[in-house]
């Protein structure tokens, strides 16, 4: 099954191929910050790919409008991607501050 590294956090999340980056690390338990809940409508869920791009599906023309529209065209020319649109074909290190355990909250005093 593809793992997802989630950085600076050190997440390391294993899911079945074809399931997105978000849900990948919300079947695991972990929170996954969003606005619109995964439907591609916001950006919120946008992470940072440093490694295994080419284990993503590529972006679809909804997911380059959204981001285009959200953070500027310049955006496309960059390794982003919407997790919860992006699906999984293999390993990928992805940074996305705000992902946290669940049970975390009202545990952490702010100091990581």
């Amino acid at each position: 099954m593809p793992k997802v590294t989630i950085r600076p956090k050190n997440i390391v999340v294993e899911a079945p191929e074809g399931t997105t980056i978000m849900e990948a690390a919300q079947v695991a338990g972990y929170y996954w910050p969003t606005t619109c809940g995964g439907e591609g409508r916001c950006t919120t869920c946008a992470c940072l790919v440093l490694s295994g791009m080419e284990h993503l599906s590529p972006r679809g023309p909804s997911e380059e409008r959204v981001l285009a529209e959200e953070r500027g065209p310049s955006v496309l020319g960059q390794p982003v991607r919407l997790a919860c649109q992006a699906q999984l074909h293999g390993d990928v290190e992805v940074e996305k501050l705000g992902v946290r355990d669940p049970h975390s909250i009202g545990l952490e005093s702010g100091a990581e």
